[in-house]
């Protein structure tokens, strides 16, 4: 049975197709998710991720659309992958992860005496901000002395989390190109470490 007739099952409700798809495809998720980063989480956090964009795959398919199941599954997946990491490293979602439940209800000792309750946070100073931004300003200025226009470009993609064929095309870069700048970036930014 192919994977689109297996896809076709799925959506009419057949659950042994379902999970056959998806244990199919449950390592290419792997694999897809391993070239990505995520920020405060970890690799398997990304394949739950890519999971659930193979199952928007599963309930999206439809045939007859100049694509197999494989292509529109790992465009789906990619798009989930992508979509999490970019919305964990979103500057709104910084703040809710520092926050602190405050209680509106006073505390009372053994003896009735009220008490104070005093919070602490590991969320940074404002005077800590504005340290750590000139701090990387400097080093983004360091960086950009020390890396040609290709390495930055590069670098750029690579921190997005893109994959380095999908930085070769971007970059209109061969592949080998995009290894070798990424193995010269690592050693300049080794480089750069040990100044500091």
């Amino acid at each position: 049975m192919t994977d689109e007739e297996l896809v076709l099952k799925a959506q009419q409700g057949d659950q042994t197709a379902m999970n056959e798809i998806l244990t199919k495809y449950k390592s290419l998720v792997t694999k897809i998710s391993r070239h990505y980063f995520l920020i405060g989480g970890d690799v398997e956090d990304l394949i739950q991720e890519g999971m659930i964009g193979l199952y928007q795959a599963i309930q999206g398919f439809k045939r007859g659309k100049n694509a197999t199941f494989k292509t529109f599954a790992v465009t789906c997946i990619k798009h989930k992958v992508y979509n999490t990491i970019k919305k964990a490293s979103s500057e709104k979602n910084t703040i809710l992860s520092h926050a602190l439940s405050i209680s509106e209800q006073e505390d009372f000792d053994d003896e009735g005496n009220s008490m104070e309750i005093v919070l602490s946070s590991d969320a940074p100073k404002p005077d800590e901000l504005v340290i750590e931004k000139e701090n990387a300003i400097e080093l983004i200025d360091k960086i950009k002395e020390n890396l040609s226009p290709l390495e930055q470009e590069v670098l750029v993609l690579y921190l997005k989390g893109y994959s380095y064929k999908e930085i070769s095309q971007l970059s209109n870069t061969p592949k080998k190109s995009v290894d070798n700048a990424l193995t010269r970036i690592k050693s300049k930014l080794q480089f750069l470490k040990k100044e500091n």
